[in-house]
């Protein structure tokens, strides 16, 4: 697979999100676990998780445990695999989300999360989310504290506007490695930071890089250019979104979300799919 850098670190160009293995509709954890092999198996070295990734109030953190769980179990070399997980982001229980961005929270979710993934240092910790009633500067500022302690190895910031973005590189001493927004054919609204990330050298990880559409038939409807240069490729249109958002910037690595093995193998794949800068002009209008 080819690969593209976070910090410093070599990374392949495509990612799995774990967020669907845990939430509404999850499958059975073999399925699960079997998702995870596959997505090794395709060469990718990035899974994003988060201690949110949960359905029940009792729960926290199954999805970090399960992606624990697929790496241990898998037959091969895993030393190579950069897990990123995320706090800050919480569900009680009951279908919401809420957010909690003060810094001793934020110190004791990423300990808890480092040892549900059984490990000495998290690779990579995002804040999930800005909490409207915390100072951004004061969540960011206990993410420095983390990175200089050890507990973390490198440090990403989620749901960012630029304003934020240049706030935490600043907070960070320049050691801001990424960017985890939603970004997708259906929505574009993080251009301007996927530009800022490109300028500043910060990887650009589009979350729901697919937009939430679940079939290739309501991705024809929705995004038709994308059909049309699946079609003159033969591969899916899943592969072809991917690859045109790899196409934007260097520094972009969008993460799919999945929770069967063929999804993420056929997402792995958009990797090696080349697009002409006519279709990437194409399908940016479209």
């Amino acid at each position: 697979m080819h690969q593209r850098t976070i910090g410093g670190r070599a990374v392949s160009a495509i990612g799995l999100g774990g967020m669907p293995m845990s939430i509404e509709g999850r499958p059975d954890r073999d399925r699960s676990i079997a998702t995870i092999h596959a997505a090794l198996d395709a060469g990718v070295t990035l899974i994003d998780t988060a201690d949110a990734y949960h359905l029940h109030a009792d729960d926290v953190g199954h999805n970090e445990e399960l992606i624990a769980e697929g790496l241990r179990s898998y037959g091969g070399d895993t030393s190579g695999v950069l897990v990123a997980t995320k706090g800050g982001h919480l569900r009680p229980g009951d279908g919401s989300w809420t957010k909690d961005g003060r810094p001793e929270y934020l110190q004791e979710a990423a300990k808890a999360s480092a040892k549900r993934l059984g490990v000495d240092a998290i690779g990579l910790y995002q804040f999930h989310r800005p909490d409207p009633h915390v100072p951004y500067g004061d969540s960011v500022g206990a993410i420095r504290d983390l990175l200089d302690e050890g507990v973390i190895e490198m440090a990403g910031i989620s749901n960012a506007n630029p304003d934020q973005i240049r706030l935490a590189q600043d907070i960070l001493g320049g050691r801001l490695v990424s960017v985890q927004n939603q970004f997708s054919p259906r929505f574009r609204s993080s251009e301007p930071e996927l530009h800022l990330c490109a300028e500043l050298g910060i990887a650009f990880l589009p979350w729901s890089p697919l937009g939430g559409i679940s079939n290739a038939r309501e991705l024809a409807t929705r995004h038709a250019a994308f059909a049309e240069v699946a079609a003159d490729h033969g591969v899916s249109p899943y592969q072809v979104v991917l690859a045109w958002q790899l196409a934007l910037a260097p520094v972009v690595v969008p993460i799919p979300g999945a929770s069967r093995p063929a999804s993420i193998t056929d997402s792995a794949a958009a990797a090696e799919l080349e697009l002409t800068a006519d279709e990437v002009a194409r399908l940016s209008a479209a």
